[in-house]
């Protein structure tokens, strides 16, 4: 009897330890009711309200109405509790990727929609969020933003197991939307190309091309991004001008700073355009 009271004080000790390292290790669930957008925080291993979330509207994102069309529809399917698809949304920088997003959460919020933001760190937890919001009545967007992976991150694996492959079934209230600058997620190296084979005719991707692919091949939606034209460009900064309190229009002026605004920044998006209307409004308009 003296040696199994010694035990169950040695895993006592031991369990109070474990608990010092892994704070959380019983995870709580969030107030549901505090906001309609939270944020995974992998260092605590829990969910956080975020109150203030970006109020932007679709109407406000122009220059991409295919892309907006085609995600909008995934996502109201889902919202109404049909099947819908995971969502990868790749291409040019500042073109509204993220933005989409933002706008999808505030067009749907009141119907139920929920968005869990998280960084590649945090992907390896995807049970544990399973877990949170495995049988809620809300339909939940795990928004992962700006992602991309290096060679053998653990978050790769984990992302990879729940899109398709994980023997435990994903969650039928949660989808993964995923923004990129790459199209595959991962980086390309020279050394890949070169370990491609030609046989015949044929062209034989290498392992590590075919391994690239096979993360961005299990979302089942790809959305592509592309630089806007110049039309576009000055059409996305008369709206922002306007929004801002611009009452002129776009006068040859305005077009012309607005043009020397994207070649000083080297891009023209709709980011580029918003921050050029800021910038305008911001020394012309009146307050």
């Amino acid at each position: 009897m003296d040696k199994l009271d010694q035990f169950l004080t040695r895993a006592e000790g031991f369990l109070s330890r474990l608990e010092t390292i892994f704070p959380n290790a019983q995870l709580q669930a969030p107030d549901w009711q505090a906001a309609a957008a939270f944020r995974w925080d992998h260092r605590q291993r829990t969910l956080r309200p975020v109150p203030n979330f970006q109020r932007i509207a679709l109407a406000d994102l122009l220059g991409i109405d295919d892309q907006k069309q085609r995600i909008q529809q995934n996502t109201l399917q889902f919202v109404r509790g049909g099947t819908a698809n995971n969502v990868l949304l790749s291409g040019a920088r500042g073109t509204g990727k993220s933005s989409l997003v933002k706008a999808l959460l505030n067009e749907y919020a009141a119907q139920g929609l929920r968005v869990i933001q998280i960084d590649k760190q945090g992907l390896i937890d995807l049970s544990h969020i399973v877990g949170l919001v495995q049988g809620r009545a809300e339909r939940f967007i795990l928004y992962c933003d700006d992602l991309s992976f290096n060679t053998d991150e653990p978050g790769y694996q984990a992302l990879k197991a729940a899109l398709d492959g994980d023997l435990v079934a994903f969650s039928d209230n949660l989808l993964i939307y995923a923004t990129s600058n790459r199209r595959h997620l991962m980086p390309d190296s020279m050394q890949d190309n070169l370990a491609t084979k030609h046989i015949g005719d044929e062209v034989h991707p290498a392992e590590s091309v075919e391994e690239k692919v096979s993360l961005s091949e299990r979302f089942g939606l790809w959305i592509s991004f592309y630089p806007f034209t110049q039309d576009e460009y000055l059409a996305v900064a008369a709206h922002w001008l306007a929004y801002h309190g611009w009452q002129h229009g776009m006068t040859d002026e305005v077009r012309t700073a607005a043009l020397q605004w994207a070649l000083s920044r080297g891009s023209r998006s709709g980011r580029v355009a918003g921050q050029f209307a800021r910038d305008w409004c911001g020394k012309h308009v009146a307050k």
